[in-house]
């Protein structure tokens, strides 16, 4: 068979496109439509009071999402039931009829009372053709491209009652759509969605790319990971934000290391952060090494290697005996990561540093959190002292 497409635009609706399949063997014939645009804001439902033959011969888009009900007589054609049609409301019935029809020769033949009663409701769907009374009919489609002609357009037409509303849950999943439970959040965008932009390198210079994502830990707060790659010369670094306010009090943090399955905690440092292990007299100061979202295991590498690569502890400028002390750390710090038993202590004033608890919400026998009150020189490293959140507007408006 032949099938032709026809793109034509009804007047005060919209484009769609109507197919035609013929067959010159056994002169079969089917029309079709599909919407030539995309599925619309918001839904429609077109209820259309009938009471003349006029109302019969109204035009009606009808698409396989849509469905129609004449409350009347309790009949509906159910969404996706059929084929998107451009028809008259006269041609939904003979569809509706015809289709009732189509296997009612086996139903005589099987079951005599469900035959009879589908004879019975077919002869009132043919009366509704004569509109003997009035009835209802109701098209109601969710992805909002529908249409009933209003033949009085552009006046309004009064026995047309035209009503547009938002989708449900349920509709939008029947279209395919993505179900939205509440109103779409910037901050819910912000976790759902990696950010890029661009930047140099801060070794080569080369133009590179950042990328930064809102992370929600566990059993703590969103932080702010940003990770830069350079494709010239291939340098690679992270960096942990808090996305969070500084805390009302300091956090000390002990962990006892006593297996190396503690070396696979996860580790959240921030640049506020200091770090200690007692047992190897080793102190990390605030600001080294940055923010950090690693492991313990990981954090221990990179203090390694911080100890490694500076030229003055195990370069050419250092001295016999200070190599030879550094040395000697660095194999207590492999000690650390196999066997021997430490304790790891962060300190943070801002309070914004983490170190995973694996029996969580349990409490870890091996951690302890503690907090504290800071210092006055603490909140002055932290811009503290001199910040005001309150009063300040009286007083700038008076200095002016």
């Amino acid at each position: 068979g032949v099938t032709r497409l026809l793109l034509t635009r009804i007047p005060f609706f919209k484009e769609i496109i109507v197919s035609s399949f013929c067959c010159d063997s056994c002169s079969w014939s089917n029309t079709e439509i599909q919407s030539a645009g995309r599925i619309q804001e918001q839904g429609v439902c077109y209820t259309l009071a009938v009471t003349s033959r006029q109302d019969m011969n109204r035009e009606v888009v009808k698409t396989d999402c849509a469905s129609a009900r004449i409350p009347e007589l309790d009949f509906e054609i159910p969404a996706f039931s059929q084929k998107g049609v451009l028809t008259t409301i006269e041609g939904i019935i003979d569809r509706a009829v015809a289709g009732l029809e189509q296997d009612q020769p086996t139903r005589r033949a099987t079951d005599k009372e469900v035959a009879r009663k589908i004879d019975e409701f077919i002869d009132k769907l043919r009366q509704l053709k004569e509109v003997k009374s009035p009835f209802t009919f109701i098209l109601d489609d969710p992805s909002g491209n529908s249409f009933v002609e209003n033949p009085q357009a552009p006046q309004r037409d009064e026995a047309l009652v035209v009503t547009r509303y938002r989708r449900s849950p349920q509709q939008c999943a029947l279209l395919g759509l993505e179900v939205d439970a509440k109103l779409p959040d910037a901050a819910e965008d912000l976790r759902d969605e990696v950010l890029q932009f661009n930047t140099n390198c801060p070794e080569c210079n080369a133009p590179a790319s950042t990328n930064m994502k809102l992370v929600q830990i566990p059993h703590f707060k969103e932080v702010i990971i940003m990770a830069t790659n350079c494709d010239s010369c291939g340098h690679r670094t992270n960096e942990v934000k808090s996305g969070g306010a500084i805390e009302p009090q300091g956090t000390r943090i002990t962990l006892r290391i006593t297996d190396p399955s503690d070396m696979t905690r996860d580790i959240l440092k921030s640049e506020t952060c200091s770090v200690e292990i007692p047992e190897l007299e080793f102190e990390l100061g605030m600001g080294a090494l940055g923010g950090k979202f690693t492991t313990l295991e990981g954090l221990l590498k990179d203090i390694r290697d911080l100890v490694e690569k500076n030229p003055f502890t195990l370069g050419d400028s250092s001295t016999p005996s200070r190599t030879g002390k550094l040395q000697e750390f660095i194999g207590k710090l492999q000690d650390v990561k196999g066997k021997a038993q430490a304790h790891f202590v962060m300190d943070d004033p801002a309070g914004n540093s983490y170190l995973q608890n694996v029996y969580a919400p349990e409490e870890d026998p091996e951690l302890s959190v503690q907090r504290y009150e800071r210092t006055f020189e603490q909140n002055e490293e932290l811009g503290l002292n001199d910040m005001r959140t309150e009063g300040y507007e009286p007083q700038a408006a008076s200095g002016r």
